[in-house]
């Protein structure tokens, strides 16, 4: 069984429900390691005082905040937990809201969030049965690693499943992010519900399964590749950008393409489809868990705001 990354009690009210935080994705890309270029030679980092040059144990670094004009205060980690003994242990509600009103961006990542144990199977249980019934989400907020987490608790079937949230003032405001944003379509009429159908055409049912990190198969390719002194077909370059003049033409054939794809898969039996293409061995990669398909699609929405 994996291992919980935080422990604590879960407060509402004057109910108190212990709880564990553990990992809910993971990551599977390749690890790749650094080499001085035409060597064998690794290069590695080292912790080195910039006067003596000479290497400092972990053990014996604190942290430093700068306080201008070249000071810093210096702070342990004990010094740190002293200012939130109670938020490192605790995750305090502090309302319940619809989960459809929290704005896509402001999601960071997705946590599952067990029981402390068999002793708070009933506490655990009716809070979870309650949010279920109430479709209503948890805020709290909590300390964890040194960093305090705004969290929105959900209940998933038996689970109750932790989204930790950005703060307001982390999130950018877009428009000292972005320039010359554009007014309202000047498209005609036909281009404008030539797009409108095509939005249509290509719309479906949301499976997380039907999507993968294609670019980390291909890289794994490349290195079995190297390795047996293979050659690998490079990827197609990106598309240009389609010219204004021959929009409509380009919407319409996408139209016709989609339109064409969906029949296409209409008229194949159930029985006849291909089965989902298997990455090979040298390409094999480990599906992202996603607790809930409306929390992926959200969280995919928001990373172009937490850049």
């Amino acid at each position: 069984m994996a291992r919980a990354i935080w422990s604590g009690v879960l407060s509402f009210g004057l109910v108190s429900v212990p709880v564990q935080i553990y990992s809910a994705t993971e990551a599977h890309e390749p690890t790749f390691h650094q080499f001085e270029e035409g060597t064998s030679d690794r290069i590695r980092y080292q912790r080195v005082n910039e006067r003596t040059g000479k290497e400092v144990d972990y053990a014996r670094i604190v942290r430093g905040a700068d306080i201008g004009g070249g000071n810093y205060v210096q702070l342990s980690q004990d010094e740190l937990d002293s200012v939130a003994p109670g938020q490192s242990r605790s995750m305090e509600v502090t309302t319940f809201v619809d989960f459809d009103d929290i704005d896509p961006i402001y999601f960071n990542k997705t946590y599952f969030l067990g029981p402390g144990g068999k002793e708070s199977f009933k506490s655990y249980a009716l809070l979870r049965d309650a949010m279920a019934e109430s479709r209503k989400v948890a805020i709290a907020s909590f300390v964890m690693r040194g960093k305090e987490y705004l969290g929105a608790v959900r209940a998933e079937g038996d689970l109750l499943v932790l989204e930790t949230l950005f703060f307001a003032d982390e999130v950018r405001d877009p428009r000292k992010q972005v320039d010359d944003l554009p007014g309202r379509a000047s498209a005609s009429v036909q281009e404008r519900r030539m797009a409108e159908q095509l939005v249509q055409a290509m719309s479906g049912p949301w499976q997380p399964s039907d999507y993968r990190d294609t670019y980390t198969d291909r890289v794994k390719k490349l290195i079995t590749a190297k390795k047996n002194n293979k050659e690998v077909t490079p990827a197609e370059r990106a598309p240009q950008a389609t010219n204004v003049g021959s929009l409509v033409d380009a919407l319409q054939a996408s139209l016709d393409e989609a339109k064409q794809g969906k029949s296409t898969a209409r008229r194949r039996p159930p029985s006849k489809r291909p089965p989902t293409k298997k990455a090979t061995a040298s390409g094999a990669a480990a599906k992202k868990k996603t607790p809930t398909s409306r929390t992926s699609a959200a969280k995919g929405r928001q990373r172009k705001g937490a850049a």
